[in-house]
């Protein structure tokens, strides 16, 4: 019987710009659940329309979009 064949580690971060994006919207969405109750109306609101445009920005790099127009 031959040895077992050392595999090779995967690298899961091929996808580097998607990764990025990925990490930033998640840690805002843990800022967001550790300082909610704190957080004033006027800084709620940012945060969700930060959060909405990570995500946004998640699906145009996960899809391979343009970015959008400035």
């Amino acid at each position: 019987m031959s040895p077992p064949r050392q595999k090779k580690p995967v690298e899961r971060r091929h996808n580097r710009p998607l990764r990025e994006v990925l990490d930033e919207l998640l840690s805002h969405a843990r800022e967001i659940t550790r300082r909610a109750k704190a957080m004033t109306p006027a800084e709620l609101d940012y945060a969700q329309q930060r959060l909405e445009w990570l995500a946004d920005e998640v699906w145009r790099v996960a899809t391979g979009e343009t970015a959008p127009p400035e």
